[in-house]
């Protein structure tokens, strides 16, 4: 992002804002002949910097830039700033000693070249920047945008009870809308009903900083990279200019709050309808009643799951900022969320200013998208808050899957072969409701709508959810939704079409390939090492387990992941890597999960935490919290310690930095159940034994791979193999046994020691196009 210089302590003359503005370029072309030219590529030569503030200069888009110009003593102002060799002097204003700043327009699509030129005793000091802007409406690092694709900008409801409007492109554009809600002392949200004259029921509000400023929220709302972003942010209309980044709100706090959605779980190929403004938050009928807003219909297709209006942190003057496009249920590619951050915040920036940072917060789904997001795409945020914790969402399918063959295993091809408790030992989580609540989450990846299959064996008929596909495609017309059939071409309802272009797509049907791959997995591995299965149930198991297709049919091979796409899930953060963003940010879990079901397990954060330390050596920037956690509290201690790091004017790399800050309660440990006030401090272990207080009140279950020999990382996709060595089990195998080991894994077994195939970390800023820079390999070599 950054163009450094060096710079001394004295300054010239500061120019007020606007000095230069009526100078023509042919004025000061001629002010600056008759000098040496001094151009060099060296700022350190030149004295002149020049750095963009509102994004990476190779990842500008919507063809504007905040820029920051920095210059050494001795020069002799004005400064001349061209772009593409056009006068842009006048966009600028000295901002602070040696400093100019400037939101620069006009960018053309593509390469730009901004060039500072400035008199010096020595010569003219001449330095410039290649600047590289994108369309708004992306994508940038994405690559080809997701088709089918329907916007719903005319469905996107909004505070005073109007909508959006609709699209005025293909790409779903439609004009930015301002409007203003405010806080009552009653403790409600209403649409501000003059940005004249504030209402008697106002309420006030002390942000972090000490401002009292009254209780009102600029609600901004339009289109970025195809989603719909929201803004919100403490402003006064009645007192204030229209924000920039130079005369910010003043109840803003320079923090943002970057908010994300919830579960894989659905929505996919649209653009979806709201998440700032959830139904019931305001009095509405009271204005309606009066006939203010008029009789306006419902949004067919609402869907609310995280809201900007967020008093907790709008109270305390942080932005709040989203883009439908961070939310899974409606797209389910952590890759793309992290472009449509990147542009959003720069939006932002280009609009409001500079943060003094950013955090992340999220629960289920939020909090694999902020965790994803910051690892990819270093820089973006400054600091994850979370709980419901995954690694990715690509952890909840695959899991999911190896749980979802057991199932078929012990319900349709052998249901006599294991007791209850035999299940529990082979797939390790708490009790078989659990694991059958793990093995349903393998339908975000079956592409049929509407398949249900009946695990009732031994069960009540209904007891349980049985596994059918997510809505995954309600907004899609049947005739363009995916049957193998008669539209075998169409809409797929699976998270690896959705991302195809993360995963890549097999030219010999047309559909993405997949990451999930059990050959060598030996199911029921540790049951049978401890006694808790018999050889012959454990051979049985591992003859007769299968796969499943890329229909999402089981079949009686094992599955097999191309090497390929194991390379881009990793290099992309699909698969969480933690080697990234995460290595220096602060990161801070409340891990409270039911174990029983509901599929937010225990073993998912040990499983972030594993990641961490193997990428990092130690995760001494996480902090691991178990039960229930108060909310004020995380709050609190977060925001000291990214304050602290932050303010940190050290030349130390940023992890020491972090570590150095991180609060002494900042520790491992967890929250009493009988007297919720009462912290326990000690390290969490990963036990579902009572072992310690925490694993005693909070206990942890396992998984399938777990309990087939693999890490608790979770993280290798597809296992390297190894001879089958009968000394590595527990248990003696005949002479037959043995051969019928040999034939179910003609290939050798899982040597869980070793990392998996392809597996590597992450590559910051990894494109799929267009952007040229750290290009991941494309789809055609994915053969």
């Amino acid at each position: 992002m950054t163009c450094n210089s060096s710079s001394r302590a004295q300054a010239p003359r500061i120019p007020m804002p606007g000095t230069h503005r009526a100078l023509s370029t042919g004025i000061i072309a001629a002010a600056l002949t008759g000098y040496a030219l001094l151009a060099s590529a060296d700022p350190a030569v030149s004295g002149i910097s020049i750095e963009t503030l509102s994004s990476r200069p190779n990842l500008v888009t919507g063809g504007n830039v905040l820029v920051k110009i920095s210059y050494q003593p001795g020069m002799v102002l004005p400064l001349w700033v061209t772009l593409n060799e056009h006068d842009v002097t006048g966009k600028f204003r000295a901002t602070q000693a040696n400093t100019w700043m400037g939101v620069v327009e006009g960018l053309e699509l593509g390469d730009n070249t901004l060039r500072v030129r400035a008199k010096s005793s020595t010569g003219i000091r001449d330095e410039s920047l290649q600047v590289t802007n994108y369309p708004i409406s992306g994508p940038v690092l994405s690559g080809p945008q997701l088709q089918p694709y329907f916007c719903m900008t005319d469905q996107f409801y909004l505070p005073n009870g109007t909508y959006l409007g609709p699209p005025t492109d293909n790409n779903c554009s439609a004009p930015t809308q301002v409007q203003y809600v405010y806080k009552t002392t009653g403790g409600i949200f209403l649409p501000l009903p003059s940005t004249r004259m504030l209402p008697a029921d106002i309420a006030m509000t002390t942000t972090s900083d000490g401002a009292f400023v009254p209780y009102v929220v600029r609600f901004e709302v339009g289109t970025i990279d195809r989603g719909i972003f929201n803004i919100a942010i403490l402003h006064d209309p009645t007192k204030e200019a229209e924000p920039t980044p130079f005369s910010a709100p003043s109840g803003w706090n320079k923090r943002i709050s970057y908010v994300h959605g919830a579960g894989c779980v659905g929505g996919w190929y649209y653009q979806g309808t709201t998440t700032g403004v959830q139904i019931g938050l305001y009095d509405i009928s009271r204005y309606l009643s009066d006939g203010i807003l008029g009789i306006l219909p419902r949004p067919q297709n609402l869907s609310v799951s995280f809201n900007v209006l967020a008093d907790a942190w709008l109270s305390r003057g942080y932005a709040v900022i989203t883009n439908t496009l961070n939310n899974p249920s409606i797209s389910c590619n952590p890759h793309l969320a992290g472009e449509a951050t990147l542009m959003t915040k720069e939006y932002f920036i280009k609009k409001y200013g500079v943060p003094f940072f950013t955090i992340s917060t999220g629960g289920s789904g939020g909090a694999y998208t902020s965790l994803q997001v910051a690892d990819e795409f270093p820089g973006v945020f400054d600091g994850v808050s979370i709980s419901a914790t995954f690694p990715d969402a690509l952890s909840i399918g695959l899991a999911g899957l190896h749980a979802h063959l057991l199932f078929h295993y012990w319900s349709e091809l052998n249901p006599t072969a294991l007791t209850d408790p035999q299940k529990v030992a082979v797939f390790g989580y708490d009790g078989v409701p659990a694991g059958l609540d793990a093995a349903n989450q393998a339908a975000r990846t079956d592409p049929s709508t509407g398949r249900k299959v009946g695990w009732t064996n031994g069960y009540t008929a209904g007891q349980w959810t049985v596994l059918a596909a997510y809505p995954a495609v309600e907004a899609v017309p049947l005739n363009l939704r995916w049957n193998p059939v008669t539209n075998p071409s169409g809409a797929r309802a699976d998270v690896f079409d959705l991302g195809r272009n993360v995963y890549g797509t097999d030219p010999t049907t047309g559909y993405a390939f997949r990451p999930f791959d059990n050959v060598g997995v030996q199911y029921g591995l540790n049951a049978l090492n401890a006694g808790a299965i018999t050889v012959a149930q454990f051979l049985d198991l591992n003859e007769k387990i299968g796969g499943v297709d890329v229909n999402g049919n089981f079949v009686p091979t094992r599955s097999l992941a191309p090497a390929a796409t194991l390379s881009r899930v990793y290099r992309l953060g699909v698969s969480l890597g933690g080697n990234g963003g995460l290595a220096s940010i602060p990161i801070f879990d409340n891990a409270q999960k039911t174990e029983s079901g509901g599929y937010h397990y225990g073993w998912y954060d040990f499983a972030v935490r594993d990641r961490l330390r193997a990428a990092n050596g130690d995760s001494d920037n996480f902090v691991l919290w178990r039960g229930a956690v108060p909310a004020a509290t995380v709050q609190t201690l977060f925001e000291n310690w990214i304050t602290a790091y932050k303010s940190d004017t050290s030349s130390d790399p940023q992890r020491v930095k972090v570590i150095r800050a991180k609060p002494a309660a900042a520790v491992e440990g967890c929250w009493d159940r009988s007297t919720p006030a009462n912290f326990i401090q000690e390290p969490l272990i990963f036990s579902s034994m009572p072992n310690s207080q925490c694993s005693t009140l909070w206990p942890v279950y396992s998984n399938t791979v777990k309990e087939a020999g693999g890490p608790l990382a979770a993280n290798a996709l597809k296992c390297q193999l190894k001879p089958i060595n009968p000394s590595d089990y527990n248990v003696t195998f005949s002479a037959a046994d043995l051969a019928r080991l040999t034939a179910a894994f003609p290939s050798g077994v899982c040597d869980w020691s070793k990392p998996g195939i392809a597996q590597t970390g992450a590559v910051p800023y990894g494109s799929l196009g267009p952007a040229p820079e750290n290009p991941i390999r494309p789809t055609s070599e994915l053969q």
